[in-house]
C-alpha cells in the first residue's frame, strides 16, 4: 500500500485553519496525514478584535481552538525555526515538557508543505515605542488594552493631580487603517459610556488622538469614504492628525512630527503589518516585502511541493494585472479554500486552478450603531454600515459554534448594560499573592 502523503501546514491563522478544515472534510481515508504547527493553540478572528476590546464580544469567542475543530489533524504547539526544502524537512521549536528547561527542536518531514505564518506588526525605530507602546494584533493585546483604558479612567477619577489626570485621559492611536480606526472608535465609544459612572468625569475630559502619516485615514477605501469617516470621528471630539508621524514616546510625553508634544499614558501602535520574518530563513524566493513569491495557483515559485497563501504570500491578483492580492482576511479565507482544493487535485493527478477573487468591498465598526463600509463602489455609513459589518463577519467567523457565541454576545449586549470593570490583575495573576507573601515575611521578621 502507498503510505499516506504527509501534509505539513505552518501557521494556524485564517489560512492554516481554513485549509486544514477543508482538507479534513475532503481527504479520503488514509490518503494523507495533516500536521499543523502554530505557536498558539487557537486561531484569532482579528476583524472582531476591536469589538472584543470594547466588550461587545467575549474575547474567548473570537478565538477558535485548533484541537477542538481539527480532530483529525495533528496540532503541534511550536514555531518554525529552519526549513530544508531539498530534504523536505522542517525543524520546529517546541516548549520543553519540563518546567525550567529550554525549548527543544522537533524535526518534521513532509511531502507537501503549506506556509501560512501570517504577518506581524510593522515596527519602526521610534524612541520609547518598545517600552511604552501597546500593540493590537492578538486577543491578549485586546483584553490588555481594554483593562488599561478602564484603569486610566479609575486613575483619573481618583487623583487630585491635574497633570496626571490629563495624561490618564489622553489616548493616542498611531495608524489610520481599518485596525487603528476601528479600535480607537470602539474603545472611545466604550469609554464614553463608562465615564457616566465616574463622578467628576465627563466625556469631554477625554482626549482621543488618531495619528496617520498619510494624507487620509482608511487608505483601503475610496477618498470620500475616508473623508466622511474623518468628519464623523471629529464630530465625536476625536482628534485626527493627518500627514503626521510619531517621533518619540519617552518620559510619558508623546512627540509628533507636526511639532506638538503632550503627556499621555496610552499609546496604541497599529501602523501596518509585514510578512512574518521567519520566511526569510526558509531560503525560498521572497519579494521586497518579505512575502513568498507564488503563482496564481498558490504554489511557491521554483519549489515543488510548497504552497503559500495569506499575508505571507505574494499572490498575483489576476483581476488586476501587475498587482498582488491585498493582505486581508477576505483574500486569506478564499485563498485557503483554493489552496486546499489545488493540493487535493495535485495529489489525485487532476488539474489545479488559479485563485481569482475581486474584492467586493471593505467595512469596519466604529462603535455601537456606527460603522463605515464600501460595497461595490457604494459607501455606507452609520447604522446601515454597522449592521452590514456584523452580518458579514458573522458569516465569516469559522465554525457554527463560534457564530452562535458571537451572535449571543451581540444579542445580550443589546439587552443589558456594558461591563465597565478593569480586570488588570489578570495580566499578573500572582502579583496579589506575592504581595501577601512579602508582607507576611516582613511581619514575621519584625515580630
Amino acid at each position: 500500500m502507498t503510505p499516506p502523503t504527509r501534509i505539513l501546514i505552518i501557521g494556524g491563522g485564517h489560512v492554516g485553519l481554513c485549509a486544514a478544515l477543508r482538507l479534513q472534510q475532503r481527504l479520503r481515508p488514509d490518503e494523507a496525514e495533516v500536521t499543523l504547527v502554530d505557536p498558539k493553540s487557537y486561531m484569532t478572528y482579528q476583524p472582531l478584535l476591536a469589538e472584543a476590546a470594547a466588550g461587545a464580544v467575549d474575547p474567548r469567542h473570537v478565538i477558535v481552538p485548533l484541537r477542538r475543530v481539527l480532530p483529525r489533524t495533528r496540532v503541534v504547539h511550536g514555531r518554525l525555526s529552519t526549513l530544508d526544502p531539498v530534504a523536505r524537512s522542517a525543524t520546529v521549536t517546541v516548549p520543553s515538557a519540563v518546567a525550567g528547561l529550554p525549548p527543544r527542536d522537533l524535526r518534521l518531514p513532509y511531502d507537501v508543505l503549506v506556509l501560512a505564518p501570517g504577518s506581524v506588526a510593522r515596527i519602526l525605530a521610534v524612541p520609547g515605542l518598545a517600552e511604552h507602546g501597546i500593540g493590537f494584533r492578538s486577543v491578549e493585546e485586546a483584553v490588555s488594552l481594554r483593562n488599561h483604558v478602564l484603569t486610566q479612567l479609575d486613575l483619573a477619577a481618583s487623583t487630585r493631580d491635574p497633570e496626571l489626570r490629563d495624561a490618564a485621559l489622553t489616548f493616542v492611536f498611531v495608524g489610520g487603517g481599518y485596525a487603528g480606526t476601528g479600535a480607537l472608535a470602539e474603545l472611545e465609544d466604550m469609554a464614553r459610556y463608562a465615564v457616566r459612572h465616574y463622578q467628576g468625569l465627563k466625556p469631554e475630559d477625554m482626549h482621543w488622538v488618531l495619528v496617520e502619516a498619510g494624507k487620509r485615514i482608511l487608505p483601503e477605501t475610496e477618498p470620500d469614504v475616508g473623508l466622511r469617516t474623518t468628519e464623523e470621528l471629529r464630530g465625536r471630539n476625536i482628534e485626527v492628525r493627518l500627514g503626521t508621524r510619531l517621533l518619540s514616546v519617552t518620559d510619558g510625553m508623546v512627540a509628533l512630527s507636526d511639532g506638538s508634544r503632550f503627556a499621555a499614558r496610552t499609546l496604541v501602535w497599529t501602523a501596518g503589518v509585514r510578512a512574518n520574518p521567519v520566511l526569510r530563513a526558509t531560503r525560498l524566493p521572497c519579494d521586497a516585502q518579505g512575502r513568498l513569491r507564488c503563482d496564481a495557483s498558490l504554489r511557491v515559485l521554483g519549489t515543488p511541493g510548497v504552497w503559500a497563501a495569506g499575508d505571507a504570500a505574494a499572490v498575483p491578483d489576476v483581476t488586476r494585472p501587475g498587482e498582488c492580492c491585498a493582505p486581508n482576511a477576505q483574500h486569506a479565507v478564499r485563498q485557503a479554500r483554493v489552496l486546499a482544493d489545488n493540493l487535493l487535485a495535485q495529489l489525485r493527478g487532476e488539474p489545479v486552478r488559479e485563485y481569482r477573487h475581486e474584492l467586493k468591498g471593505s467595512l469596519t465598526s466604529l462603535g455601537l450603531h456606527h460603522g463605515v463600509a464600501q460595497l461595490r463602489g457604494r459607501a455606507l455609513h452609520g447604522r446601515a454600515a454597522w449592521l452590514l459589518h456584523r452580518a458579514v463577519h458573522l458569516r465569516r467567523v469559522p465554525t457554527w459554534d463560534r457564530k452562535a457565541r458571537v451572535m449571543a454576545d451581540w444579542f445580550l449586549a443589546g439587552l443589558l448594560k456594558r461591563e465597565i470593570v478593569s480586570m488588570g490583575a489578570l495580566e499578573q495573576p500572582r502579583a496579589i499573592f506575592e504581595s501577601y507573601v512579602e508582607r507576611e515575611l516582613r511581619d514575621s521578621e519584625g515580630g
